[in-house]
């Protein structure tokens, strides 16, 4: 990326920080971001840009935020006409796209602490909702959606940071691999479906 040109460039927004800290972040990866590089490639000083984000946590966290509402955005899409073992499948397929796009942005939801921050919680509880509501044709009841909904997301976190950090070195196709995951995820959510059914 070229710095822009101070004479030309537009006025400094938030967003455009943000922006540019993303495109950095997926294009070299997460750790290639800081304050100095934002700052070398909007063409400003590093100072400017401590009134538009909080330092370098205040940036992360606007980074974990964004990571987290494209992923919700995505999810929803992907459960959308869909129901059961699809809306699984289609969900288990968006998020592994959202991290392939977005390596760095994704990164950045791991680096910035949840606990406390109400509208880092509320993002990720969106994307637990998301997942949990995509899984009404399951039968489930409300609970059980939340503890489907979780494991669901520890699933599809887990295997996609993997395959992103080259965590699958194993010459088998990680397609297949992908596949299976969903197939046990699916074969366990009837499984606790069945059992809610029987003790109700």
């Amino acid at each position: 990326m070229a710095a822009s040109d101070p004479m030309t460039a537009q006025p400094l927004t938030t967003a455009i920080v943000v922006d540019t800290a993303a495109g950095i972040a997926d294009a070299e990866g997460f750790d290639a971001v800081s304050l100095a590089r934002v700052a070398r490639e909007l063409g400003t000083s590093q100072p400017a840009l401590y009134r538009h984000v909080d330092g370098i946590d205040g940036l992360v966290r606007s980074l974990g935020l964004r990571g987290r509402v494209i992923l919700a955005d995505r999810l929803l899409q992907a459960a959308v006409g869909r129901s059961a073992d699809d809306a699984v499948r289609a969900m288990g397929l968006a998020w592994r796209r959202m991290v392939q796009d977005h390596p760095g942005v994704y990164a950045a939801t791991d680096r910035y602490p949840c606990a406390g921050d109400p509208e880092l919680e509320a993002a990720v509880g969106r994307v637990v909702g998301v997942l949990g509501e995509a899984l009404v044709g399951f039968g489930l009841d409300e609970a059980d959606r939340v503890h489907a909904g979780r494991a669901l997301r520890s699933a599809f976190h887990g295997f996609s940071h993997l395959e992103s950090g080259d965590g699958h070195p194993l010459d088998v196709d990680l397609d297949e691999s992908f596949d299976q995951l969903i197939g046990l995820l699916c074969a366990g959510i009837r499984s606790l479906a069945s059992a809610g059914a029987a003790t109700g």
